[in-house]
C-alpha cells in the first residue's frame, strides 16, 4: 500500500484537540472554486505546520505554497457562485478527526483516518 509511509508518519504527529469552523467568503486558486475557513485557525495552523514537519522529515516533497484552509465547491470558476458567497458566514461545526485523501481527476477517497 503506498500510503502506509504517509500513514506512519501522520500517526506521530499531535492532534491539537477537537476545533470549531465554519465557512466565510470564497476564493479561487485558478479554475479552483472554494469556501473559505474561519474558526479556531491558530490550533488547525500549527496542525498543519507539524504535519509539513513530519512529512518533510519522513522524506516526501511538501508543496511550498501557503496554508489556506478551505471547502473545495467546484472545480469551474463561475462568478455567480463567488458573489453568492462573497459575504455568506454559515453556522460553526467540530472538527475531531483529519483524513488522508486520494484526489484523481475531482474525485476523493479516504485512505486513512486519525483523531484531531
Amino acid at each position: 500500500m503506498p500510503e502506509e509511509p504517509v500513514v506512519e508518519a501522520l500517526t506521530t504527529v499531535p492532534g491539537p484537540g477537537p476545533v470549531r469552523l465554519h465557512l466565510a467568503g470564497s476564493g479561487r486558486f485558478g479554475s479552483v472554486l472554494w469556501a473559505g475557513l474561519l474558526g479556531d485557525l491558530e490550533p488547525l495552523t500549527a496542525f498543519r505546520e507539524r504535519v509539513r514537519v513530519a512529512l518533510t522529515e519522513a522524506g516526501f516533497p511538501i508543496d511550498g505554497r501557503p496554508f489556506h484552509p478551505h471547502l473545495t465547491i467546484s472545480y469551474r470558476f463561475d462568478r455567480r457562485v463567488v458573489a453568492a458567497l462573497a459575504d455568506y458566514s454559515g453556522p460553526s461545526w467540530e472538527v475531531d478527526e483529519f483524513s488522508l485523501v486520494s484526489s484523481v481527476d475531482g474525485e476523493y477517497h479516504r485512505l486513512w483516518a486519525g483523531p484531531l
